[in-house]
């Protein structure tokens, strides 16, 4: 099984700012993680951190430290009663980025203790900080066996990957121009990534023509419609016979994906967001993009990229016309969301009244009209607005870009100066906007992973039903 380990940016400088306190001593801090098991694969995300008070460390020297695991036991309590992971974080020099013998041997003490408190076998384990930033860990099974973590994801303004093993792939002639604008080593990061695409039709075609001519390992694709005429102007790939034959609109992307040959996997999910079978897939991504309309699907990943610690890019395009040639407005934008921080409602994208009414829209639209027209809930935008393959196209691109800035950083000013993206093309302007203030309503869900329901949405509730 590949084991990661998740957490956020301000995550990493809590932990370096207690790990390296500037007097060269070793130091130590606990995470409480939740966890998302995928197929094959299990990830531990960092929910709480619990710095090791120096005091309780009877020593500490510059290659050693030693302290008092009372402070464990109502951590361990909690990750019991919560189904969570533990991790032991310790400083180590720049020079030195791997674990010592001294190391091995307080790692065996420790961890069968540990499992002990558990009901499971699901893995805990003890990482290094190096004074960069750079985490390095591993796994430490019951018998005190340890198995290298498969990579250490870091989500921030900047986006950094860390795995265990070097990529050992040369880069081949297709992307040969790409590693020429933006280097080998990020040719290397997107050949490892798992993307998700919630949204296979206007600006989600484009971004997935774009990922798929990247050369990203996999993609997972979510839409649960068909390929309609009406489709046929902004969906590559899509053809009059897809519209008679009434294919789906993810079948028609892997069919596009696996035509280029470029070797992307593609899994597909034909079904609605609004599945706790599609949030356990995308929760097993790397990188999540958003490209629907509806306002409670939105709501509901910038949840899940919360509870998860991914990198959340939101796509939107509007354009306001009389329908007879008529443009009043034509503007599209790209959020960027990162977990713990401004999520779309803080930025005005829409209300919770919105939220609820989109919601009931989806799920019971008789009593969402009734309601409309007794002025109890809010209106939503018309599903029916125009939309056209240039504009998709240029949101899409800003979209992919967005990513590519997080990987390598490009521009001239750092990304903490860049939260989102609006264009207007009625006005020939681009426009940028720095982080806000975080999201009373998420910030708390940083990192819990699965817990029951999921997101805590009644609607993503399993239901096991005996035979």
């Amino acid at each position: 099984m590949k084991t990661s380990l998740s957490l956020t940016a301000a995550q990493m400088e809590q932990l370096k700012a207690h790990l390296f306190p500037g007097d060269g001593q070793e130091a130590v801090a606990i995470a409480l993680c939740g966890r998302v098991a995928g197929n094959g694969t299990h990830r531990l995300l960092i929910h709480k951190i619990v710095p090791v008070p120096y005091e309780y460390c009877s020593l500490r020297t510059p290659d050693r430290v030693s302290w008092s695991t009372d402070i464990l036991i109502p951590l361990l309590c909690e990750a019991a009663k919560r189904d969570m992971g533990i991790v032991k974080i310790h400083g180590h020099p720049e020079n030195f980025p791997h674990h010592s013998d001294i190391d091995d041997e307080a790692d065996r003490q420790l961890f069968p203790s540990i499992y002990g408190w558990m009901e499971d076998d699901c893995p805990h384990a003890s990482a290094i900080m190096l004074p960069s930033g750079r985490i390095v860990g591993r796994t430490v099974s019951p018998s005190g066996e340890f198995e290298p973590l498969f990579a250490v994801k870091v989500v921030g303004d900047d986006l950094s990957f860390w795995y265990a093993a070097d990529s050992s792939e040369q880069v081949p002639e297709f992307a040969r121009r790409t590693a020429q604008a933006f280097g080998e080593a990020t040719f290397a990061q997107l050949r490892r990534l798992k993307i998700a695409v919630v949204g296979c039709s206007g600006t989600g075609s484009w971004v997935i023509e774009q990922l798929g001519r990247y050369g990203v390992g996999a993609l997972v694709l979510v839409d649960p419609d068909r390929v309609e005429e009406k489709n046929l102007n902004r969906i590559a790939g899509a053809t009059m016979r897809d519209t008679q034959c009434l294919a789906l609109k993810v079948d028609v992307a892997r069919r596009n994906i696996e035509r280029m040959g470029l070797g992307t996997e593609v899994i597909t999910f034909p079904e609605s967001l609004f599945n706790p079978k599609v949030v356990k897939a995308i929760a097993d991504c790397d990188v999540v993009f958003g490209c629907m309309d509806s306002i409670d699907g939105r709501w509901l990943l910038n949840r899940l990229a919360t509870f998860y610690v991914l990198p959340y890019f939101d796509v939107g395009v509007k354009l306001v016309a009389d329908g007879k040639g008529g443009i009043e407005q034509i503007c599209g934008g790209v959020q960027y969301l990162q977990p713990g921080r401004s999520s779309l409602w803080g930025r005005g994208m829409f209300s919770l009244e919105q939220v609820r009414a989109a919601g009931m829209k989806r799920t019971n639209p008789l009593q969402y009209e009734q309601q409309k027209k007794l002025n109890y809930i809010v209106g939503l935008p018309d599903d029916n607005r125009p939309a056209v393959i240039s504009v998709n196209m240029n949101c899409a691109s800003l979209a992919v870009l967005e990513l590519l800035a997080r990987l390598h950083p490009y521009r001239d000013e750092p990304n903490s100066e860049y939260a989102s993206y609006t264009i207007s093309f009625s006005q020939a302007r681009i426009c940028s906007d720095r982080e806000q203030e975080s999201c009373p309503s998420l910030v708390k869900n940083v990192g819990r992973g699965n817990v029951m329901p999921l997101l805590d949405n009644p609607e993503l509730s399993e239901v096991e039903v005996g035979v």
